[in-house]
């Protein structure tokens, strides 16, 4: 009877490594994955924000940097809308001749009385609502979502209502004056009042959200102020004076800033407050800003070298205000 011989191989050792592998290159074998592992998580801690922030970069330069680098090239160049392909070198001539234009300087005068009118009395108003706000009321939070309403409107829908209540013949805004004795007013056609409607339009939609802003730092504010001026004596308006407004020039100097360059830019609501004029902005160009003067030059008189002129020049002129907002932020930051 044959007799089987055959014999279990030996128990691994307890931690050892896998049979017919010495420890030793186990051991090692485990630190070179580690080491790899440990260089993929640098390259993803070191790449990955790169990667996540990279989709606006993209956006940035296919939207942003290029039309701009662009536009300031067509700027030194005639350009036509019918032959956008065809330039001719010119060098600074578009830019002499937007400074030897009287509808250009007719457009900036515009644009600065419309800027005037529009954010003085936007940021006062937004003011006063946020220090009403400040204050416990009932329904505050629809009081806020209220404030954002008018932000929310769309350009074109907000000014066609304030065309039909800026009506000459059946307007509400000259029904209204016939009750006090003022006989109706021609909106669209004399200058200082469609500078005022057109300005009402703005003031209408960003009044609520510089309001928002106000009360944001107004809530920042230490209660510990309020506290000690009411100690001394003070009532809520010399609290107002003396506490509110001075905590709030930084945030006043960025409204201010930024509502500056929004009237520079205004466009939306001088192209519809008179849609039968379009970009002339009114029949004198009683209107015209220097967006809709870039617009008129571009698409309706197809001068794309004259109208990259004028961007340059409009964003020329943001680069200065950025310039003065910076000083003036540097000397409330040395003087607080």
């Amino acid at each position: 009877m044959a007799t089987r011989h055959d014999t279990a191989a030996p128990p691994a050792k307890e931690g050892g490594a896998a049979p017919g592998r010495p420890p030793v290159e186990a051991a090692e074998a485990e630190k070179r994955r580690r080491a790899r592992l440990s260089r993929r998580w640098q390259r993803d801690m070191r790449w990955s924000p790169y990667a996540f922030v990279s989709p606006f970069f993209l956006l940035f330069l296919a939207f942003g940097l290029f039309p701009l680098i662009y536009t300031g090239w067509a700027s030194l160049h005639q350009v036509e809308m019918t032959a956008p392909t065809d330039m001719t070198w010119v060098g600074l001539r578009n830019y002499t001749r937007i400074f030897d234009d009287e509808f250009f300087w007719n457009a900036a005068k515009n644009t600065l009385t419309i800027g005037i009118i529009s954010t003085v009395p936007q940021l006062l108003m937004a003011m006063g609502l946020a220090h009403i706000l400040n204050y416990k009321l009932r329904a505050s939070t629809f009081y806020r979502v209220a404030m954002l309403a008018p932000y929310a409107t769309s350009i074109a829908a907000a000014s066609l209502v304030f065309v039909l209540l800026f009506g000459r013949d059946y307007g509400m805004i000259n029904w209204a004056l016939h009750f006090v004795g003022i006989d109706a007013i021609d909106w669209q056609s004399e200058k200082w009042p469609s500078q005022i409607a057109v300005s009402s339009i703005v003031i209408w939609r960003w009044t609520g959200y510089n309001a928002l802003i106000y009360l944001a730092a107004m809530q920042a504010i230490p209660q510990d102020l309020y506290e000690s001026a009411a100690l001394d004596g003070a009532n809520r308006w010399r609290q107002f004076l003396h506490v509110t407004l001075p905590s709030l020039r930084p945030t006043i100097l960025f409204t201010v800033v930024v509502s500056t360059i929004g009237a520079s830019q205004v466009f939306g609501e001088p192209l519809l407050f008179d849609a039968n004029k379009g970009a002339s902005g009114g029949a004198e160009h009683q209107f015209q800003t220097l967006g809709l003067y870039l617009y008129e030059q571009g698409w309706v008189n197809q001068h794309l070298g004259r109208a990259s002129a004028i961007a340059w020049t409009m964003f020329l002129i943001l680069i200065v205000i950025g310039i003065v907002n910076y000083v003036i932020s540097r000397r409330l930051r040395a003087s607080s």
